[in-house]
C-alpha cells in the first residue's frame, strides 16, 4: 500500500481576472478550486495512473472538509486528522497582467493531533511505500520528518522525501528509498552553483553517501537525472511540449517514479515514468491523467 503525508493541506482557489486593478471590484473570467499540497498532489497522480493510495495529513474546519471531499471525488482514500483549532488554509492564485499568490496559514497542530498520525503511521506494514512531501507549519516541530522516520526505522518500508535543506538532510541517516531535490535545492544544500548534469551526478552520489538511496534530480527544461543506489546513473533531456502549468510537476514527477518502479522493479523504468508523469503535468493545466503520462512516455523511450 501506498501513503502520503501532507502536514498543511490546501484548498487552491485559482481565479482568472482580464485586468486586475487594486481598490476597485475586479470580476472573474473563470475560477476553479482544488484539493493542494505536495503529498495530496502525490495522492492525485497515482489515483491517476491507477494505483490505490491514501492520503493522510491534518484538517481543519469545513475547508477541511471541503479538501477531503474533493479528494474522495478523484477516488483517493482520504483518512486526514481533524484538528479544532483554525482551519484548513486557502491558497489564492490570481491569475491578470501577472500572476500573484496570496496563501494561507492553516490550523494550529497540537501535541495530541501528531500522536494520533503516529497512531496511523504504526499500522503500515513492510513492504509500503510512505511518501513525506512538502514543508512543515510553524505550529510543529522542525525536526517531524526526521522523528517521523527514527519512529518507523525497525519497519521495512520505502519511504520517499520530497523537502529542501535541513528537512532533507537531517532524514538521510534513515536511509530514505528515494529523495527529489531539483537542481537549485541540491546546490544550496552543498553551498555551490550547479552548472551541468555532472555537478549533479557528483552532489547526489554526495547525498547517497549521507545516506540517500536513490536521488532523483529534476533539472526544469533541462531534464533529469537519477542516481540509483545500484549504481546505475540515468540522464535525459527534458521532453518536448509547451509549458502550461508548472505547479504540481515535481509531484507528478515522484508520483510517476513510485508507480514505475511498484510496476517492474527497474530504475531506468521507474526514471522514465517519473520524468513522464512531471513533464506530462507541467503540459496540462491540471495534474496529468494516466493517457497523458503515457504519450510522454513513448516519447521519451521510443525516439
Amino acid at each position: 500500500m501506498i501513503y502520503t503525508v501532507t502536514f498543511n493541506p490546501s484548498l487552491d482557489y485559482v481565479v482568472d481576472v482580464k485586468t486586475f486593478k487594486t481598490g476597485q471590484v475586479n470580476r472573474t473570467e473563470q475560477e476553479k478550486m482544488f484539493p493542494g499540497g505536495k503529498g495530496i498532489n502525490v495522492s492525485i497522480v497515482l489515483k491517476n495512473l491507477g494505483l490505490e493510495n491514501t492520503a493522510l495529513g491534518f484538517v481543519a474546519g469545513f475547508t477541511g472538509d471541503a479538501i477531503t471531499r474533493l479528494l474522495q471525488e478523484k477516488g483517493v482514500t482520504a483518512d486526514f486528522i481533524h484538528v479544532t483549532e483554525g482551519l484548513s488554509r486557502i491558497n489564492v492564485k490570481l491569475r491578470a497582467q501577472t500572476e500573484t499568490e496570496i496563501n494561507g496559514q492553516g490550523p494550529k497542530i497540537a501535541s495530541e493531533d501528531i500522536r494520533k498520525l503516529y497512531g496511523k503511521l504504526d499500522a503500515l506494514q513492510d513492504g509500503d511505500t510512505l511518501v513525506l512531501a512538502g514543508s512543515i507549519p510553524d505550529t510543529m516541530p522542525e525536526s517531524m520528518y526526521m522523528d517521523i522516520m527514527e519512529h518507523l526505522q525497525n519497519k521495512k518500508l520505502n519511504i520517499v522525501v520530497d523537502a529542501t535543506r535541513d528537512l532533507l538532510m537531517n532524514v538521510l541517516a534513515y536511509h530514505p528509498f528515494l529523495v527529489k531535490p531539483n537542481n537549485h535545492e541540491l546546490g544550496e544544500i552543498f553551498h555551490t552553483i550547479i552548472n551541468d548534469k555532472d555537478d549533479v551526478v557528483t552532489y547526489a552520489k554526495r547525498m547517497q553517501e549521507k545516506g540517500a538511496r536513490n536521488v532523483l534530480i529534476s533539472m526544469a527544461g533541462e531534464g533529469a537525472v537519477l542516481v540509483a543506489e545500484d549504481g546505475q546513473v540515468f540522464e535525459e533531456p527534458a521532453p518536448k511540449g509547451r509549458l502550461v502549468n508548472g505547479v504540481g510537476a515535481g509531484d507528478s514527477m515522484v508520483a510517476g517514479f513510485v508507480a514505475g518502479w511498484m510496476e517492474k522493479k527497474d530504475y531506468e523504468h521507474a526514471f522514465h515514468m517519473g520524468i513522464a508523469a512531471g513533464s506530462a503535468s507541467a503540459f496540462s493545466e491540471n495534474l496529468a491523467r494516466k493517457e497523458e503520462i503515457e504519450a510522454v512516455y513513448r516519447q521519451i523511450t521510443e525516439k
